[in-house]
């Protein structure tokens, strides 16, 4: 799993003015209260001293948690009368970003003579942004985010072992990138129990099914996002479909179907995307299918071309001409299917990205045969 930048479509900017007793910050912050001990800190002002004006973020994705942009334009203005203004070109913003970590997983499963998975291990590799970032939270070595989705594996197997070695990125700077863990473990974990039901020559939507006994939930989003994408069905030549499931800790159920070709050259054209969600008790439904809808854009630009990559110590990428996203006109239908329940309210802003990549990934397989293990999936293509 690479890194990967947020490639924001406002880059980091902020706003300061600094008089002679007090200091004012205009800019767009996740977590106000941290814009604003920052830059206490730097000025060595008292935080009642200090006015945040949260403006809207122009997209933020994890990476206005972080305030390494508030601290610049604090120091820059501790120099000027007057209120100062600092933009980051685009260039600056993704060769300085906090980048969602680089991972490395080993996976392994014992099968009986059915096909089923007796025995489940998962091993994961990456640094530990929570011990940075919430140091409370980072508690017995374990980063809860990190397994976030590995720990709360749907599927009724009888012996699971998940592992997690932390091991620290010493060249950048690393952060949360529109749900870290789940985006790099639902790829890992669906993409592997596909590689499952291949091996037992099962169906990949019939051999989950079998295994969510236990989560009538999740079995409810399989099949609806199945039944609604036609699973099953003929394709016109070329085209194939791949499925991917999930649950969060945030108590959300989510299951998509790609559909897609991959030309002879192989690029991947994508045709439909499918979800089904089941979020409990749904307060407003156009903003769930909008934030699904949102979620799944972004995570076909990471799962298909979403890559930072090092050279003699400095980022390569510097914009859109070379850190790839989805464009309009490449951007599929996308249909978004709620299931109404009385459960209480769960999370929903970042789901869509997870679920996105392995899915792509299993339809690549059905397409082509080739199991991609290493994104994205236009780089592993081109080397399959």
């Amino acid at each position: 799993m690479p890194f990967l930048a947020h490639a924001t479509m406002e880059p980091m900017n902020c706003t300061v003015h600094i008089r002679k007793d007090s200091c004012e910050v205009w800019t767009g912050s996740q977590v106000l209260s941290r814009a604003q001990a920052t830059a206490a800190r730097v000025t060595g002002f008292p935080l009642e001293k200090v006015v945040v004006h949260n403006l809207l973020l122009g997209g933020g994705f994890g990476r206005r948690l972080e305030h390494d942009y508030v601290t610049q334009a604090v120091r820059i203005a501790q120099q000027v009368e007057g209120p100062v203004k600092v933009v980051w070109t685009r260039e600056e913003d993704i060769q300085h970003d906090y980048y969602r970590p680089y991972y490395y997983d080993r996976m392994a499963a014992g099968l009986d003579a059915r096909g089923k998975p007796v025995a489940w291990t998962h091993r994961l590799v990456g640094p530990s942004i929570v011990a940075r970032f919430l140091p409370a939270g980072f508690k017995d070595g374990i980063d809860p985010d990190a397994v976030d989705a590995a720990v709360h594996l749907v599927y009724d197997i009888p012996a699971m072992q998940i592992e997690y070695v932390r091991h620290e990125e010493p060249m950048l700077n690393t952060g949360f990138w529109r749900g870290v863990g789940p985006t790099h473990n639902v790829f890992v974990i669906e993409s592997f129990m596909d590689e499952l039901a291949a091996a037992a020559k099962a169906d990949p939507v019939q051999y989950r099914r079998a295994l969510l006994g236990k989560s009538p939930r999740a079995r409810a989003v399989l099949d609806l996002a199945a039944k609604q994408a036609g699973w099953g069905r003929p394709l016109p030549a070329g085209r194939a479909r791949g499925v991917s499931v999930m649950h969060s800790w945030w108590d959300t159920y989510i299951a998509e179907v790609a559909e897609l070709e991959v030309s002879k050259s192989g690029e991947i054209q994508l045709h439909r995307v499918i979800c089904a969600v089941d979020c409990g008790t749904v307060v407003n439904p156009e903003i769930v299918k909008a934030q699904i809808e949102s979620g799944v854009i972004f995570g076909i630009s990471g799962a298909l071309w979403g890559e930072i990559t090092l050279k003699n110590g400095r980022v390569e990428q510097s914009n859109f001409n070379n850190y790839r996203v989805l464009r309009l006109n490449e951007t599929p239908p996308i249909e978004v299917h709620l299931i109404r329940n009385d459960e209480k309210p769960g999370g929903i802003g970042e789901l869509g990205t997870a679920i996105t990549a392995p899915a792509l990934a299993n339809a690549v397989f059905a397409a082509t045969g080739k199991r991609i293990r290493k994104l994205p999936l236009q780089g592993g293509l081109s080397t399959a």
